[in-house]
C-alpha cells in the first residue's frame, strides 16, 4: 500500500492544463480497483466509464463519485491551479488599491504541485527565472528554496 501511495504521489500532474480523465484513470489503475466495481458503484456500464476516462472535464458530482470509490482527492488538481493563477490575478488587483501600512504574508499557499511545476519550469529552462517572478508572481527566494530543498532530497 505503500508504494502505490507513493506512485500516486510522484505521479505529475500538469496544474496549468487538467485532463482529468487521465488523472482518473492513473490512480485508478495506481489503486487496482476493478472494473466491475466501478460499474456497479456508477450504477453504469464498461464503455461509459472508459469515456470518462477519455474526457478533460467532468461534472463535479461525479468527481465527488471517483473521488469516494477511489479514496483520492481529484478536486486537488483544480485548486492548486487556482492557487497558482489566483495569486496572480490577486497581486495585480492589490497593486491598484493596496495601502501602505496593509501587509500581507502568504506562507504555505503552494502545493507540492504547484512547487514540481515551477521547479520543472527552472529545470527544463522552458521559462527564466525572471518570467516566472513575474508571471507567477512568486519571490526569488521562494524559488531558489524550493529548489535547494529538491537538491537535499
Amino acid at each position: 500500500m505503500v508504494k502505490k501511495l507513493q506512485v500516486l504521489t510522484a505521479m505529475k500532474i500538469n496544474v496549468k492544463n487538467i485532463h482529468i480523465g487521465n488523472i482518473i484513470k492513473k490512480v485508478i489503475e495506481d489503486r487496482e480497483i476493478d472494473l466491475d466495481r466501478i460499474c456497479n458503484f456508477f450504477k453504469m456500464n464498461e464503455s461509459d466509464i472508459l469515456k470518462m476516462y477519455e474526457q478533460k472535464s467532468l461534472d463535479s458530482e461525479i468527481l465527488l463519485k471517483w473521488s469516494k470509490l477511489a479514496e483520492y482527492d481529484f478536486f486537488r488538481p483544480y485548486v492548486s491551479h487556482l492557487m497558482l493563477f489566483a495569486s496572480i490575478s490577486q497581486t495585480k488587483n492589490n497593486k491598484q488599491i493596496k495601502k501602505n501600512d496593509d501587509i500581507q504574508f502568504r506562507k504555505n499557499i503552494y502545493t507540492k504541485e504547484i512547487k514540481e511545476y515551477i521547479i520543472e519550469l527552472v529545470n527544463t529552462k522552458t521559462k527564466t527565472l525572471a518570467e516566472i517572478i513575474t508571471e507567477y508572481n512568486i519571490p526569488k527566494t521562494t524559488i531558489y528554496k524550493w529548489m535547494k530543498k529538491q537538491n537535499t532530497d
